[in-house]
């Protein structure tokens, strides 16, 4: 069975690796329900760590 010579190094092996990285939609949910990005504040009740950062805007349809 053939061996490699030398050790393959951090760099290269993650050059090879680089294309098998599936991306995963990055998503979690709000208190409210609403599905938001990680570290941010909801955009439907402006609420980030239990903490109101914006006003909720209410709908405006007259």
């Amino acid at each position: 069975m053939a061996l490699p010579k030398k050790k393959t190094s951090r760099s290269k092996r993650g050059m090879r690796r680089a294309h098998d990285h599936i991306p995963t939609p990055n998503v979690i949910y709000c208190d409210c329900g609403e599905a938001s990005l990680p570290h941010r504040v909801c955009p439907q009740c402006g609420t980030y760590k239990n903490r109101t950062y914006l006003k909720p805007v209410a709908d405006e349809a007259g």
